[in-house]
């Protein structure tokens, strides 16, 4: 039972450490996307301007910033098509197995450590009813064999 006591605080820390450890990571990464977010923001900026001043010198100018506003809402579907199909479940499948198979040894200690409680409390009412029954065939084998070694001597 001391095992399991200690395997679980043990994998609970590591757990802890972890999730620190991701947080701030990920607390870094989200500072670092959105300063490249912003940059990209600029440069699409920039883009459409280039994009306006190349197709106005073909087109009226009212056409096109209309072309340009298209391609810019084009462009923004295809990345809510792609965001929508980012599905997190098969990079977490391996981590829910390794999850489930120590929760699976966890129940499976604890069972035997159930099995073996229950056993000592079934041995101690054993004594208790019957204190001389219990102990009497644990007596019995050195019990005779003193009475041989003795008899052996005389």
């Amino acid at each position: 039972m001391n095992r399991i006591s200690r395997n679980i605080s043990i994998a609970l820390r590591a757990e802890r450490l972890i999730a620190q450890r991701h947080m701030t990571v990920i607390r870094n990464q989200t500072g670092l996307l959105a300063a490249a977010g912003m940059v990209a923001g600029i440069g699409l900026i920039m883009i459409n301007v280039a994009a306006y001043y190349s197709l106005s010198a073909s087109f009226s100018p009212q056409m096109a910033a209309l072309i340009v506003a298209l391609a810019n809402f084009l462009l923004s579907v295809i990345l809510a098509v792609t965001a929508n199909r980012l599905s997190a479940d098969a990079d977490v499948q391996g981590a829910t197995e390794v999850r489930d198979m120590a929760i699976e040894d966890l129940e499976a200690e604890f069972t035997s450590a159930i099995t073996e409680v229950r056993g000592v409390a079934t041995d101690i009412q054993q004594m208790v009813k019957n204190p001389l029954g219990t102990v009497l065939p644990g007596l019995v084998v050195p019990l005779a064999e003193t009475m041989l070694k003795s008899s052996k001597k005389k």
